[in-house]
């Protein structure tokens, strides 16, 4: 398939899913077309374009490094494939949709600055995932990223959310590190009114995959006298979006 001039977000699993599940044929197709790519962690790029199509041979690829360490001031060159010679690119993230809350974005600003095309495929993404499956308002949401570490601002920032979702009847959703989901539960479950209701959407497409909606009183009452082992199974330690609405 010859593959017209543009940069291509090209979406990853979430999790160990396999390929077939979440990512369509033409994704492979584009994937073999393409030898310059964009990545937030070369291991796991090359690990990834691997299980797409294992006899790609990944020694003959050009792979950029994007992440929280990348000077921004050499992102603008990792242009010069798509510019000066006219060859189509990629941009993988970690996991799911590049581009969103994923440092590709700056790369894709470039780009549209420069008026190159840019060509988004399908693929999984957890925010929407998590808005579909959890009841909450999907009409309007917003994705607030990761809240404050410390203690008081965090508490301040869930009470801006909480206010959000019901004056302007909006869905609030944000990530926390794994390690750290059952204390934000417990944060979010002190500070919030008893009536508002939280969305956990953990570990989507895995074959694991617990999503769960209930107001902060009942998720109380389910948290109530749990053992450890049955607080890792309501509220585990992986990937998860939280999600606020109103009651």
């Amino acid at each position: 398939m010859a593959l017209e001039v543009a940069i291509y977000l090209i979406p990853v699993t979430l999790g160990d899913t396999p390929i077939d599940q979440v990512l369509p044929p033409h994704n492979r197709d584009v994937i073999v077309g393409i030898r310059h790519f964009v990545v937030e962690n070369i291991r796991s790029a090359r690990r990834f374009l691997k299980k797409v199509e294992p006899s790609i041979d990944i020694d003959q690829l050009t792979f950029f490094e994007l992440n929280q360490h990348t000077d921004r001031k050499s992102i603008d060159s990792y242009l010069q494939p798509i510019v000066q010679q006219k060859v189509p690119m990629g941009i993988i993230s970690e996991a799911g949709c590049p581009a969103v809350a994923d440092p590709g974005a700056d790369l894709v600003a470039i780009a549209q600055r420069k008026g190159l095309k840019v060509v988004p495929l399908v693929g999984p993404s957890s925010m929407i995932m998590s808005v579909m499956a959890s009841g909450l308002n999907g009409q309007s949401f917003a994705f607030n990223g990761y809240l404050p570490i410390d203690d008081d601002k965090r508490v301040q920032r869930l009470k801006q959310l909480e206010a959000r979702a019901w004056s302007e009847d909006q869905t609030q959703l944000f990530i926390e590190t794994p390690y750290r989901n059952q204390r934000m539960m417990q944060t979010l479950l002190g500070t919030l009114r008893p009536q508002s209701r939280v969305c956990l959407a953990s570990n989507i497409t895995c074959p694991d995959e617990s999503i769960k909606t209930h107001s902060v009183a009942e998720w109380k009452q389910l948290m109530k006298g749990k053992t450890e082992e049955q607080m890792n199974q309501l509220v585990p330690r992986v990937p998860s979006i939280f999600l606020i609405y109103k009651g």
